[in-house]
């Protein structure tokens, strides 16, 4: 297929069997365990929530291999429902075995939206966080399960609440790359000076990049501009995710993208702070990373100039799963710009 053809939506069932079957290979959750911030964080918050868990039943959403089912168990939970549509439950099923936890938890292969509990549960778990929070869309299913499984009274969720923050950045190794075609001529003594407007689109492209920026590359506090509430967010609300923003530049520099990252809390009881699992380029890095999206062209920034805009994130035409992110933005005294920004998809291409 061409492909410069239109892409065509593909249908619901195609897009949750590509989604599942990316799950059901051991890289990705070799990936997931390994991340320290994300396994530990999850960790500490059910063992800390163990007056919540202990003797209750918990719902686990895209339990994976089951270690989040396993940390309720040893939180104290009487019973577990770990629910995974992909091949992975069926390892899941011998890793509760080998741990002795089989009487505790019950791995059902299905999603949620079409398995049946036999009883309503007191607690919501889940790692429902994709790139740059919303990539996958797997928080729906999470609200999904909320509003058919949770007790209407006292269920908790974890986590509770996430929030979106942007930032301006200077990625050095998008103009390292920009300036190389200006630079074979020294080295080969061939002229390739005239490659850099081609190499400018190829690199600043509408891709949502997942890479890691370092706090070096920050130039400004960041800015939240969206914030959701697991007990109250709706589908129709994660159709559309979108806020405002306001940065001020910390001093003088070139903005040559946007930076894209999220939080998640979890209630810790007794204590007014929540414990948090950050994204944040001034934190370790995760295996999420951040999510850049690069301008057509740089622009010069000094000490406060101030950066204004609007985010505005919902599903990809070609499928629900897939986050576009729209950017609208003003640097100093510039006009006003947008782009629109999305993850790669190769699957939207492959004939039905």
């Amino acid at each position: 297929m061409s492909r410069v053809a239109k892409k065509r939506k593909l249908n619901q069932t195609r897009q949750d069997s590509l989604y599942f079957d990316s799950y059901s290979d051991v890289t990705i959750h070799e990936e997931m365990i390994a991340d320290h911030v994300r396994t530990n964080t999850y960790r500490w918050a059910i063992l800390k929530n163990s007056e919540s868990i202990r003797g209750k039943v918990v719902l686990d959403v895209g339990a994976g291999t089951g270690v989040l089912s396993m940390f309720c168990v040893q939180a104290g939970a009487r019973k577990v429902y770990a629910v995974e549509a992909c091949s992975i439950a069926e390892q899941a099923v011998k890793i509760v075995k080998h741990n002795k936890m089989e009487d505790k938890i019950q791995v059902i292969r299905g999603t949620v939206e079409t398995v049946e509990l036999p009883e309503m549960v007191e607690v919501i778990v889940s790692e429902w966080m994709g790139y740059a929070l919303l990539h996958e869309s797997m928080l729906n299913s999470v609200v999904y399960a909320r509003d058919k499984w949770l007790k209407k009274t006292g269920g908790i969720i974890l986590p509770s609440k996430a929030e979106l923050f942007i930032t301006p950045i200077c990625e050095p190794l998008v103009e390292d790359r920009l300036h190389f075609w200006h630079n074979v001529k020294d080295e080969y003594g061939i002229d390739m000076s005239c490659m850099s407007d081609f190499a400018r689109k190829c690199i600043k492209n509408s891709d949502i990049s997942v890479s890691p920026v370092t706090a070096e590359d920050v130039l400004s506090h960041p800015a939240r501009f969206a914030e959701l509430d697991l007990h109250t967010v709706t589908v129709e609300e994660l159709r559309s995710v979108k806020g405002h923003f306001r940065c001020d530049s910390f001093g003088s520099a070139a903005v040559n993208a946007f930076c894209v990252y999220f939080t998640v809390s979890f209630p810790l009881p007794d204590k007014p702070q929540p414990l948090v699992l950050s994204t944040s380029p001034f934190k370790t890095e995760t295996h999420w990373k951040q999510a850049v999206l690069y301008l057509d062209e740089s622009v010069d920034v000094v000490q406060d100039t101030p950066m204004t805009g609007e985010v505005n994130m919902y599903p990809s035409e070609e499928s629900d799963r897939h986050v576009c992110i729209r950017l609208e933005y003003t640097i100093g005294n510039q006009k006003t710009q947008s782009k629109t920004f999305s993850i790669p998809d190769w699957s939207s291409e492959t004939p039905s």
